[in-house]
């Protein structure tokens, strides 16, 4: 059974990225994303890749932009996202995330079984916006405070059966 996540971090005014940037680093969050991704179908946006600034190990990682001649050693291209859940697909991955940006997560929204969030406690200034989740489609199954430079609570929710 495939299974499509979300795993982001945004502030508490939903933001998730400025100027192409996340705006805060914390220590450790990071190792998050990292966890939750490794060995799976990674499906970024091309600014989200490029944001990163390299493919990442031991994932097999999916562009979508909509540049054509766009081209990424290491990593797959497509041009929409339904190609990009398909090549996944293909290569036998059931677990896919979404790993941003704002784009990709409200477009896939609508199929998304689980989304892990990072829920930084303080405001910050960006342009880019993780969307509402639906409170009739997505329960809370955890939620984990965690002391950090910049505190922040860690949240996995699951889309109730038949939403």
């Amino acid at each position: 059974m495939m299974t499509i996540s979300h795993v982001v971090a945004m502030a508490e005014n939903r933001v998730i990225g400025k100027d192409g940037q996340m705006p805060w680093h914390i220590p450790g969050e990071q190792k998050i994303f990292r966890e939750l991704t490794v060995g799976k179908a990674l499906i970024l946006g091309r600014k989200t890749h490029e944001s990163i600034g390299r493919v990442l190990p031991d994932r097999i990682t999916i562009i979508v932009s909509r540049k054509k001649d766009y081209e990424v050693p290491g990593a797959h291209v497509v041009h929409d996202i339904d190609e990009a859940i398909r090549l996944a697909r293909e290569f036998g991955k059931e677990d896919i995330v979404i790993g941003g940006g704002g784009e990709l997560f409200s477009q896939t929204l609508p199929v998304t079984d689980k989304v892990y969030l990072s829920i930084v406690h303080a405001d910050f200034d960006g342009e880019t916006f993780y969307p509402e989740l639906p409170k009739e489609e997505f329960v809370e199954k955890a939620r984990k405070e965690i002391d950090a430079s910049i505190p922040y609570a860690f949240v996995e929710f699951e889309r109730v059966k038949g939403k």
